[in-house]
């Protein structure tokens, strides 16, 4: 089973790449923001405890996010592999997955990260800000906040994987094709 965690900043071009790799690979898309939506929408238990701590403003704990992750993959043992997106977001969180996927009796096969320097990825947001109706795409004081809450709270997952020879660092900035040669040639090694 082949699982990839797809990681970068804010821009670095994630969803793009996603759904080619998706294509490519025949995987199964694992995003934390349409398990929440999911969730929510069909008023299940894991989606109240998770609205619970959304209507109070505050970050639905790893366990309820990790039990969203683990229902997807024991509902999906039949795919060819998950493309993690948008998760993990913090070391913690890492560790929970593995954790689970043994349990499961898989693990991550690597990380993809992508890697665009910080006026790449402004520019970027800002002309997607154009067209995605996020006012948070349109700010670059938001956009800043955003990059630098990624460098901060979400970077450090990279060394996580890094330490397990499992990271494999792409330059993502060159047309969306050339790019995506470059991640699967990385994913071709795992």
């Amino acid at each position: 089973m082949l699982n990839i965690v797809l990681f970068g900043p804010p821009g670095a071009g994630k969803g793009t790449q996603s759904e080619k790799i998706i294509a490519k690979y025949d995987l199964k898309h694992l995003s934390t923001g349409d398990l929440f939506r999911k969730h929510l929408g069909e008023g299940t238990d894991l989606g109240k405890k998770a609205q619970g701590f959304m209507d109070n403003g505050k970050l639905v704990p790893d366990e309820i996010v990790i039990g969203m992750v683990e229902e997807t993959i024991a509902d999906h043992m039949d795919a060819n592999g998950f493309i993690f997106d948008g998760f993990p977001r913090t070391v913690a969180q890492a560790e929970a997955l593995d954790t689970m996927l043994e349990k499961h009796g898989i693990g991550i096969s690597g990380m993809i990260s992508l890697e665009v320097p910080e006026q790449e990825l402004i520019n970027r947001i800002l002309e997607r800000g154009k067209t995605s109706g996020r006012a948070d795409d349109q700010n670059r004081g938001k956009i800043s906040t955003r990059i630098e809450e990624y460098e901060n709270k979400t970077a450090p997952v990279a060394g996580f994987y890094r330490k397990q020879n499992k990271l494999n660092n792409i330059h993502g900035v060159g047309s969306i094709d050339s790019i995506f040669n470059d991640i699967s040639a990385a994913i071709d090694n795992f």
